[in-house]
């Protein structure tokens, strides 16, 4: 009885397996697959790099001198000249300092007229022997004496000026006044912040890129002949303006691997700002490319094969290594050569040794078909 339903199994697991290569063979036609072979082609792909803005100049607005708010002339927000008044800090204590001083210098250049005056009198009583040598040295040395208080007081009064000067705050350069924290009336002591001011006509873009990205930038990239670059804004638009890659950084981050670019962008509408992020799109070419369609690839453990047709027909699994993938497709670092046919579609049906008939598709026909899709 054993024997019996062993024999009736293996007759039905026979039927199935007949049944399964006669639909694959179609009566004893193999099945068709669409084939199709890479094609070497120069192109170019986008590697988009997050961003940093900042201003080309972009600095804090702190007093030198202890005091009040007297007053505030500008707003935030608002666009400011070089040289233009942003803030009026208390100075009467100031100005009262700096008139002792002037009045220390008048009364140093009157103490050297008196000096001078006797040492011109002493000078002549000692040609006539009236006095001793060494009371015209004395004169001399007083008159001296009273030649260096000018100068002292002098350096006082400057150094009045300077410090009244300080309660005059003005703008650097021309820019755009951001958040002004204290207002009039407040007491502010040496170093408190005021505001800062930024130079937006112009912004700087810093952004990291691996090593390999680095040297394939250095081979297409030359001095004489600086890269445009685009950046992408926030909202996905790019900016109006390109910008050209003025400095690298001078060695590499040993935590990341990464290099330090700095672009510069014009900003003539200032519509970027200082803090802003972006995304930096690096063009990169690649001459002799070989490509082939990402659908015709599969996964095996994190490796990428392709089924390769040969001259009978046959399919086998070949290895692959990806340079770059573009939109559908891939670059291919090595595993095929341009003369080798790939299953196109139909991939996941197949398995090594499997025997097809072949239909050819040329590879520029899928190009434009995936374009359009």
């Amino acid at each position: 009885m054993n024997k019996i339903i062993l024999i009736v199994g293996l007759f039905i697991l026979t039927s199935v397996t007949i049944s399964c290569d006669n639909k694959k063979l179609e009566n004893g036609i193999p099945e068709t697959y669409q084939i199709t072979k890479p094609i070497v082609v120069d192109t170019t792909f986008t590697i988009d790099h997050v961003a940093e803005i900042q201003s080309v100049q972009n600095v804090e607005i702190r007093t030198k001198i202890n005091g009040y708010i007297e007053k505030i002339h500008v707003d935030e927000g608002k666009p400011v000249k070089a040289g233009q008044l942003l803030f009026s800090i208390n100075s009467q204590t100031l100005e009262k300092e700096l008139l002792k001083a002037k009045a220390l210098v008048k009364n140093a250049y009157a103490e050297a007229k008196n000096a001078e005056l006797n040492l011109q009198n002493i000078k002549l009583l000692a040609e006539k022997n009236i006095v001793s040598k060494t009371e015209y040295e004395k004169s001399q040395a007083a008159y001296t004496a009273a030649l260096a208080r000018i100068d002292e007081q002098r350096a006082n009064q400057s150094s009045a000026e300077i410090m009244l000067s300080m309660t005059k705050i003005k703008a650097p350069f021309d820019g755009i006044i951001n958040r002004i924290p204290f207002k009039i009336g407040s007491l502010i002591n040496e170093g408190t912040l005021l505001t800062t001011i930024s130079n937006n006509q112009s912004v700087y873009a810093y952004f990291n890129v691996s090593e390999k990205e680095y040297l394939q930038f250095k081979e297409q990239n030359t001095v004489n002949k600086p890269a445009e670059i685009t950046l992408l804004l926030a909202n996905g638009k790019p900016h109006e303006y390109k910008g050209t890659i003025e400095t690298i950084e001078g060695e590499f981050d040993q935590n990341t691997g990464n290099i330090a670019f700095r672009a510069k962008f014009p900003n003539p509408e200032l519509l970027l700002k200082h803090g802003s992020s972006g995304k930096i799109q690096l063009t990169n070419s690649i001459k002799g490319a070989i490509i082939i369609p990402q659908k015709t690839t599969f996964e095996i453990q994190d490796k990428q094969y392709v089924y390769v047709v040969d001259k009978n027909n046959t399919v086998r699994a070949q290895n692959i290594e990806v340079k770059q993938r573009l939109q559908h497709l891939y670059v291919l670092e090595k595993g095929l050569s341009p003369t080798d046919q790939i299953i196109y579609e139909g991939i996941q049906n197949l398995k090594d040794g499997d025997k097809i008939t072949a239909k050819v598709i040329p590879m520029k026909q899928i190009i434009a078909t995936l374009k359009k899709g």
